[in-house]
This record gives structure tokens, sequence and C-alpha cells, in this order.
């Protein structure tokens, strides 16, 4: 799948290896702390102007929001604003109950255990065990918030983000679902803005080019760069370059077994 020569266009899949995905993963502009400060509390006066419940945010969740839109303030603003009205209607209670969404947890298609080198959590999804004829887009998207939810409030202390490995064995057409996929990562990109630390996606098959297709455009630039294809040859040593062994899932080679997220 990956092109050996010629150039290469930007929807193709590319497979890395441990150097290529370091590289990629540190790219980025350096933003002194006191600019940031500076921006968060100008930020922060704005949004409670306009929405008093920003109060209860804290400033490492409006920093994140200014990154995501590369510190510009009017930007940034405009959808942290955008996301405060949905978290009302969304998640009214203020989380999303396990009794809300059972079918979509009963296929154990996400799973959460250990921490890679940086401290940050492991989450695997199984693509392959993903039903959509089974439950709603509605449902989904509540199973991707209290997933969300869930992986944040896992975050060691001093931590923001999360390592991710999209697992597509036994992934096929049945398992295809481009308007959940792109709801998952409008709330991704949107809701939970810096967030995702790194994503890694294996046991890729050929067909799974026809909804990369649709879904590569709706991908920010940022999290372009945070996405790496790992070749089946070079799986586990990929992996260890950013988990130690002992942190790393059995099924990959390493010591820990998955936990399906509701058990973790």
């Amino acid at each position: 799948m990956a092109k050996e020569n010629g150039k290469q266009t930007e929807m193709e899949i590319t497979f890395t290896g441990c150097e290529q995905a370091k590289e990629e993963e540190n790219e980025g502009v350096l933003i002194s702390d006191e600019i940031e400060r500076s921006k968060v509390g100008i930020m922060r006066a704005l949004c409670e102007r306009e929405d008093p419940t920003a109060k209860q945010m804290d400033d490492l969740m409006i920093r994140r929001f200014l990154r995501a839109r590369d510190l510009d303030i009017e930007k940034a603003s405009a959808l942290f604003l955008k996301f405060l009205s949905w978290r009302r209607t969304f998640v009214p209670k203020g989380f999303i109950s396990e009794s809300d969404i059972e079918n979509q947890l009963s296929h154990n298609k996400l799973c959460m255990q250990g921490l890679d080198k940086k401290g940050r959590p492991i989450v695997i999804a199984f693509g392959g065990r993903h039903k959509p004829e089974k439950g709603t887009l509605e449902d989904f998207k509540r199973f991707v918030v209290y997933s969300l939810d869930k992986i944040c409030a896992r975050m060691p202390k001093g931590e923001e983000k999360f390592l991710s490995i999209a697992d597509l064995e036994g992934w096929g057409y049945s398992n295809s679902d481009i308007r959940g996929y792109l709801a998952a990562l409008s709330i991704l990109q949107d809701c939970y803005p810096e967030r995702l630390g790194k994503l890694f996606i294996v046991h890729v098959p050929y067909i799974f080019m026809t909804a990369w297709k649709i879904i590569y455009p709706f991908i920010d630039s940022k999290t372009k760069r945070k996405i790496v294809f790992v070749d089946n040859k070079k799986l586990k040593s990929t992996l260890l370059c950013d988990i130690s062994e002992s942190q790393l899932p059995d099924i990959y080679g390493g010591k820990l077994p998955v936990v399906p997220i509701q058990n973790s």
C-alpha cells in the first residue's frame, strides 16, 4: 500500500519506522510560557464575559484550545465557547452513564492499559469489533464522549495527552462507519483538542483505503502529524520506540493484558 517510488500524494498511506515517527511527532513551533500565560488570561476574560460557565474551566483547558488554534485568541475563543454550549446540551448530567451505552461497551472495542515512555495513558481501539448496524450514531457519539472523559480522568498528574493504537485486524466493509468516524473525529478535534498525543494505526487492510480517502480531508493538520501507519513486520519494534515492553499490550509482544475501558 505504501508507495515505493515517485511523488507521494497527500492521501496515500505511508508506513513509517521508529525514527520517522519521532521526527513527525516533534514537529511544531515552541512558544514561551510567558506568551501563553498572557493569552490564556485574555481568552479567559473574553470567554467569561460571553459565557459565565467558563469560570469553571481551568487554565490548562483554555491553553489546549489556544494551542489547537495556534494561539489565535479569536479562533480559540470561538471554538471554546462552542464547546461549552455543546457540553451543556450533549452531556447535561456532566457525564455519560454506562447504562446509556451498554451495547457499545459490550463489544469491548476500546481498551486502556499502561503508560507510554512519556507517561501518557495507552488506549487501544479495535476497529474490527465496531458494529455500526447494532447501534445508532447518537449511541456511538455518547460512547466516544464517555471514553474520552474516562481517558482524561485517568491522566497522570502533569500529563494532558494519551497515546492510541488503532488496530484494524479483521476490519472489513461491515465495520466501516464513515458517519461514526467523522463524528468521533469532530468530537476529538473540537471538544477535546490537544488531547491526542500520538496515533499508531496497525494491521491495516488494503480495503481501508476506501474509508481513509473519505476521512482524510476532515483531519486537521495538527492531528495528521500525530498519525503513524505501522508496517506489520515492524510492529513491535515501532511500538517499543514509545512504549516500554513492561507497558506494551501483550497482543503486541509486551507484558500487559488489554483491559476494556469500562473495567480500567
